[in-house]
């Protein structure tokens, strides 16, 4: 077995408290379950535009106020949107401070640019790691291999020398087809106690 040279992570829901189901339900005033809206989220083209940096951000939120019928102009809407990357989980950065020096440290994130700014800007969080990507820079999505091929190629690393975490199982089992490997977690207990189970803590 090849040594892990790279850690690589998600963030919503692995390092960071993505509060969007959460804060639509509220908006939505109850109309909808939160099951309901992540379901509903997983197939709104809009937001998968908006993820491969194809759509601009007035654009994702007129569509996104219209076909959710919310009530509120377009330019608060956004200012809500932006502030769903809430913050790192508690013990984040702790725990990345210890990796650090025995491993690389990168991200692979499904976002888009108005999170991306967050995460970059207010909260920090993109500058803990060596290697930061976020699918609208590169146009591709998790699960496509093409971008887990991309992260590989910016690494400058063999799949075989990466460990990835990530809060979604097709996200993962993605990973590990092309020979990453690859683990479900949730938030920062998750990747300390997957961690711990694979002797890298």
């Amino acid at each position: 077995m090849s040594q892990i040279d790279v850690l690589l992570f998600d963030l919503g829901g692995v390092l960071v408290d993505f509060s969007g189901v959460r804060d639509l339900a509220v908006l939505l005033g109850g109309r909808l379950s939160e099951s309901e809206i992540l379901e509903r989220m997983g197939r709104y083209p809009p937001s998968e535009q908006f993820g491969l940096g194809k759509l601009s951000r007035e654009d994702f939120a007129n569509h996104f106020v219209k076909d959710w019928n919310l009530e509120l102009p377009p330019q608060d809407f956004l200012r809500e949107y932006q502030s769903w990357s809430r913050c790192l989980y508690p013990g984040a950065v702790e725990l990345l401070t210890l990796l650090r020096p025995r491993f690389r440290l990168a991200v692979l994130s499904n976002s888009n640019e108005l999170h991306w700014e967050r995460n970059t800007n207010e909260l920090g969080v993109t500058g803990l790691f060596e290697v930061a990507i976020s699918s609208h820079q590169v146009g591709l999505y998790k699960p496509d291999p093409k971008i887990y091929l991309t992260a590989l190629d910016r690494l400058g690393a063999s799949p075989d020398s990466v460990m990835f975490f990530d809060d979604v199982r097709a996200n993962v089992t993605a990973a590990s087809a092309l020979g990453i490997r690859a683990f479900q977690v949730d938030g920062v207990e998750g990747v300390r106690s997957r961690l711990i189970q694979e002797h890298l803590l």
